[in-house]
This record gives structure tokens, sequence and C-alpha cells, in this order.
């Protein structure tokens, strides 16, 4: 791909600013295929020359991944100019990234953060039925039959939800802590599954999205990037341990 100079290092390095990418130029820094390039106009080849800024290499990545361990009262939305958004919370990034589907504002935890359209699309496909793991405290007791509900799918009035898979993880005092995974990503879904069993969702985190899990011990607001290759791998593979309950727990 042919691309000015100045915006690849832009690109490759989010920490460079217009003003330190400039001196890097009329300082002779920047160099293409080992000869100092000083005209930051110049076309380069992304696939096959070699750009270093002194002693470090900068490789082009058309297309970026990461993990975000989404707090509660940010939105799941590119840019606001009014309230913080989840792309606020990943430094040096471009106007292109976008977070694949949305959580509530109240909402924590696993969401994905890229400027791959062609994945997004494939994970939010209804016909891919890529199955999304929650950890929800609700207001009361969740009993069996309560479970055998979310479990056989549920008349929300506009739609029947797909059978899920729910688990209770444990009682707090008059609360109760389960696991509820879906095929589907309707709105506000979720919190509609449990009103219609007879409780409320205190609380909500977002733990899976196909074979990827969140990081139990990553910090609320913190993010990592991810190997596209590999992310892709994870994502459309089946998620859950042997010991499905006890693997879940880690999350209490």
């Amino acid at each position: 791909m042919l691309m000015r100079l100045d915006r690849f290092l832009c690109l490759c390095d989010p920490t460079l600013t217009r003003k330190t990418s400039k001196k890097l130029f009329s300082d002779g820094s920047v160099r293409v295929n080992g000869e100092p390039v000083r005209d930051a106009a110049r076309k380069i080849d992304t696939d096959q020359d070699k750009v270093t800024v002194g002693a470090k290499e900068l490789v082009y990545r058309q297309y970026r991944y990461f993990l975000l361990n989404k707090p509660a009262g940010v939105l799941s939305a590119s840019r606001d100019r009014k309230v913080k958004t989840v792309v606020d919370l990943v430094q040096g990034i471009g106007d292109d990234f976008f977070p694949v589907g949305r959580l509530d504002k109240d909402t924590e935890g696993l969401l994905l953060i890229t400027n791959d359209g062609a994945l997004a699309h494939e994970i939010l496909s209804p016909r891919k039925h890529v199955p999304k793991t929650y950890i929800a405290l609700c207001r009361g007791t969740i009993d069996e039959k309560a479970i055998a509900s979310l479990q056989n799918g549920i008349d929300l009035g506009d739609f029947t939800s797909a059978p899920a898979k729910a688990v209770v993880l444990a009682g707090e005092g008059e609360d109760t802590t389960i696991a509820l995974t879906i095929t589907e990503g309707k709105f506000h879904q979720v919190k509609r599954m449990v009103v219609a069993v007879g409780s409320e969702v205190l609380t909500l985190r977002r733990v899976r999205m196909g074979g990827l899990w969140l990081p139990p011990n990553m910090n609320s607001g913190s993010c990592v990037e991810r190997d596209g290759e590999e992310l892709k791998k994870i994502l459309f593979q089946d998620g859950y341990e042997d010991d499905e309950e006890r693997f879940l727990r880690r999350y209490l």
C-alpha cells in the first residue's frame, strides 16, 4: 500500500505529534531502506519499504484489535462531544476505530475495539450465534424455576429469547449472582430476561464473547492489544472450560 511517510509514522507510533514528527524529519532520524529522508510527503510502499526512526523499525498494521475492560459510566460509542466513550479509553488510535457491539452505559466488562469492519460484522451477525456470557448480580433469590425459564427461552413481548445457559454462582444475602450466556444481542436483553423471572439486575458485567474471555485480573478501564489472527481463531471457537461453574467463579 502506498502512503505518505508522515502518515505512516503517526499510524505506527501514536505517541508522535505533528511537531515531534517534523523534528524527526529535520534531524535525519527517519530512514527509508537505510537512507535518511527529510521529505514528510514522500510516498512509501508499506509492504516493501523498511522504515526506521533511530534504531526502531516501524511496522504498519492496517487493522488493530484492543480488548477493553469497560467501566460503568462510559458510553459504548466511537465519539461523543459531551461524555467519555469507550474509544476515548484507548490511547493513540484514529477516528476509524469503534466498539464491536454495545454495552449499556452502566454495564461493565469485555468489549472489543477495532477498525476491522469485516470482523465486527462476523461477530455481530445473527447467523453466527456467537455466545456472550454475562455475570449478573440480581435482586432477591433466583430459584430453579427461574433458571429453567432462562434456559428454555422467555417471551419478552416483542420477541422470545433463544434458549440460554444459566447457572447460579453465589447467593449474597438477599441477592443472587448468576452467569447467563445468550447468543442474541437485543436491546437490554439480559436485564429484560431477569425482570421476566421476577428479579432485577443490580450490576452486570460481560466476561466472554465466543472463545474470548475477559482476563479476571484485568483492571477496569484498561485495555490490551491482541494479535488479529490469534483473536479470530479464539473468537469463533467454543470458549468453555471443563468445569464451567468453577471457571466462572473466578469473576466473583
